[in-house]
């Protein structure tokens, strides 16, 4: 495993938009050692979930630690309640700053795990929260983009 510099914003690669992974090239060593990345750099950064878009690459791999470590290849949330909440967020590439983003309060997402076996994943509360920020992320999509009311606004 490899300890990854999170990029912060202002960074292009942060805008940019990951691509899908092929099913077959999810149990491949560079996909592997992706994911394996991604969970050491959330680990010792202290996060809830960081996107591969955060370490600079294209890739659509995403990690959440909300209930236990779990990777996810090429997220996609196919539905979203109606009803939304409210919660503050914060984002290991906009380090300091923390704001009220308000999401739906339950999502549906479809993904694979790390051995490229489909999952569906029913989530509310954190989990929804933590999901919907993270397939931001690989759309080129900050938190900040979102804010309602900062918390804690970024230094000028």
């Amino acid at each position: 495993m490899t300890l990854c510099t999170v990029l912060k914003n202002p960074n292009d690669q942060l805008r940019t938009k990951a691509k899908k992974v092929p099913v077959a090239q999810i149990k491949s060593p560079d996909t592997q050692q992706l994911i394996d990345d991604l969970i050491e750099t959330m680990i010792v950064q202290n996060g809830v979930g960081i996107a591969a878009t955060q370490i600079g690459s294209d890739k659509r791999v995403i990690i959440v630690d909300v209930h236990g470590i779990m990777p996810l290849v090429n997220p996609e949330i196919v539905s979203k309640s109606l009803s939304k909440i409210e919660f503050e967020e914060g984002c290991l590439s906009v380090p300091g700053v923390t704001g009220i983003v308000k999401r739906h309060r339950s999502i549906k997402l479809k993904a694979h795990d790390r051995n490229g076996k489909p999952l569906t994943i029913k989530a509310k509360g954190l989990l929804s929260i933590v999901l919907q920020h993270e397939t931001d992320h690989l759309d080129g999509i900050l938190f900040i983009d979102k804010v309602i009311r900062y918390t804690n606004p970024p230094r000028m």
